[in-house]
């Protein structure tokens, strides 16, 4: 595996592990639970998680179909369990390191096209465009390195709610500070 796409995959794994360790700390009603309106909660940032991944990585670079709903992830007030959730997140990963271990070094400088739902990019855009128009064009390096990004950045949220649902003492991402 080239080492950029084996650094990226090993720190979001790192991630997943520390989504694993919140998770389990939290009963299902603690998982879906908004501490203020407007707020997500945990089980909205996994299944964002596994939509981004699966959208970018997926749709993206494995040319797959889009098969999320964006708006879905945030609406939901439950209906997953942890395990579920924790199963939805392995088994996107399973597919992205799938695609990702069969690019070569001249890939990562090869252009993809990531397509959004009409209505997800005229809400994340503020604009509203046709359909054609509700593509991202980027580059797999630039795009590795965003996914994974993204993916530490809401993972740090999932594990400051963990923590805030249920206090202890306990380094959940096994560092001190």
């Amino acid at each position: 595996m080239i080492k950029l796409i084996q650094d990226v995959v090993e720190d979001m794994n790192k991630q997943l592990e520390r989504i694993e360790t919140s998770l389990n700390r939290l009963n299902d009603e603690q998982i879906w639970s908004r501490l203020q309106p407007g707020m997500n909660s945990v089980g909205n940032y996994c299944l964002h998680l596994a939509g981004n991944e699966y959208q970018n990585l997926v749709t993206g670079i494995g040319n797959k179909p889009l098969i999320r709903e964006r708006s879905a992830e945030f609406n939901a007030n439950g209906g997953m369990t942890g395990e579920e959730l924790l199963t939805k997140l392995r088994h996107v990963r399973t597919e992205s390191i799938s695609i990702l271990s069969n690019l070569n070094e001249d890939d990562l400088f090869r252009q993809v096209t990531i397509p959004y739902e009409l209505t997800d990019w005229n809400r994340m855009n503020r604009s509203e465009v046709e359909a054609p128009d509700a593509l991202e064009h980027k580059i797999i390096r630039s795009l590795l390195i965003k996914v994974a990004t993204h993916y530490g950045y809401h993972t740090g949220q999932i594990v400051l709610l963990s923590k805030i649902l249920q206090p202890s003492d306990e380094h959940l991402t096994g560092l001190y500070h």
